[in-house]
């Protein structure tokens, strides 16, 4: 999982990042691909629903999943965490920094909140078994997030 305000481009970072085409499944844009095919009033329900099946076929299938949120909707990362952890699968987080004076203000506490938990190692008590910060020059120097298996030990 990938979060981080909306000045850090969560979904951005993940399309140039991640080096897994499929593995990247971005709510804007499944949002964006319901747009004029279902009422308006139904597109946030039909793409939570949509996002979800995706997520859990691929969790399933021993497919990586890269979710980008923007925001810090701690039932929305519990959602994910639970589907992965139900089926035995890795959770991860990055949280993305932005320069503080282009976090919204309705953001700030949540980020804050977020970041606090990550320095303190409590994210592990929300079902992440890693979680990372990144931000200033790193955000731009980082090339690629490879997901491959564990080396074996023979």
């Amino acid at each position: 999982m990938i979060v981080g305000p909306q000045a850090s481009e969560p979904a951005r970072f993940a399309e140039r990042v991640i080096e897994e085409r499929g593995a990247t499944l971005a709510p804007a844009r499944v949002r964006e691909l319901l747009t004029g095919k279902v009422a308006e009033s139904e597109i946030e329900e039909r793409a939570d629903e949509l996002l979800t099946g995706a997520v859990q076929k691929r969790l399933q299938a021993g497919q990586s999943v890269v979710l980008p949120l923007e925001g810090f909707d701690a039932a929305e990362r519990e959602r994910y965490v639970r589907l992965a952890h139900g089926l035995r699968r890795p959770r991860h987080l990055i949280l993305l920094e932005a320069p503080r004076d282009q976090v919204l203000d309705d953001e700030r506490p949540a980020l804050d909140d977020l970041r606090r938990s990550l320095d303190a190692g409590e994210l592990g008590l929300e079902g992440f078994q890693t979680a990372l910060r990144l931000g200033g020059p790193a955000l731009a120097e980082l090339k690629r997030i490879v997901f491959q298996p564990a080396p074996r030990d023979d």
